[in-house]
């Protein structure tokens, strides 16, 4: 059963992946065997990200690129291509929040959010899948999505928006690509305690509505989306593809 989750020998690609839970994709794909490649654009705390999975003995590197850039992310992957490096999972993390009512709404945030969160999936995607399909041995690719893939709140529309499009495109990649036995799935995480939520987890109001709504009674840790990570990202999930998992203490089975 062990070796149904043994990644050792394969390469993972993780967007957003110097710190919250991008970071802690790569520690639990690395714990896995992976050699993994962090991702993102600050290439101090990017380094200093796959340099802490090294000094614990991990196969870890960095490479700096803007995921919502076509020509970077076209880049990137012909560096890898000269370095003979093939990305055998890929794990599309990247992600922005905005928070403002629609009326108050710019064209050019709304764009931003959609290109960092939806367009970025695609884009790299894109590339990921085109070497897949031409070595002939499949792959993974893992989206990363949220509860507001299947509900909304308020002012966070461009973000509700775009995690509604990342289920779409989810299956959309698996239409396409699923024949060539590539495993395009995705994870919903729910209210994770990560910095991105920080303002949220230290407004009384919000973290016990939080508590209230989910029947798990807390909030969650990103290590806990490792289970549903390493499952979508080995062989156990061979015959899995199109679907999103929802990690999220319940929130979504209840009223």
């Amino acid at each position: 059963m062990s070796e149904l989750f043994n990644l050792n020998g394969k390469t993972a690609l993780v967007t957003g992946s110097s710190r919250g839970l991008g970071f802690a994709f790569a520690q639990a794909l690395a714990e896995h065997g992976a050699d993994v490649i962090l991702n993102g654009t600050r290439v101090d705390r990017l380094e200093q990200a796959a340099q802490l999975l090294a000094d614990r003995g991990f196969a870890a590197d960095a490479l700096a690129f803007d995921v919502a850039d076509e020509h970077a992310v076209v880049a990137a992957f012909e560096s890898l291509d000269r370095q003979n490096r093939q990305v055998d999972i890929l794990i599309n993390n990247a992600g922005i929040q905005l928070r403002k009512p629609l009326t108050e709404l710019a064209v050019a945030e709304w764009h931003r959010v959609l290109d960092t969160n939806l367009t970025s999936a695609f884009l790299v995607g894109r590339e990921a899948a085109k070497r897949m399909i031409t070595r002939g041995k499949g792959g993974k690719i893992i989206n990363i999505g949220s509860l507001t893939s299947e509900c909304a709140r308020a002012t966070v529309a461009p973000y509700t928006v775009s995690k509604g499009g990342i289920k779409m495109l989810t299956r959309a990649m698996t239409a396409e690509w699923a024949a060539h036995k590539i495993q395009i799935n995705a994870i919903g995480p729910g209210y994770m305690a990560t910095d991105m939520n920080e303002a949220l987890l230290s407004n009384p109001q919000f973290d016990g509505w939080v508590k209230s709504r989910t029947p798990a009674g807390r909030w969650g840790l990103p290590e806990e989306l490792a289970g549903a990570a390493i499952f979508l990202a080995s062989r156990a999930s061979d015959y899995v593809n199109g679907q999103i998992i929802y990690v999220d203490g319940g929130m979504l089975a209840v009223l």
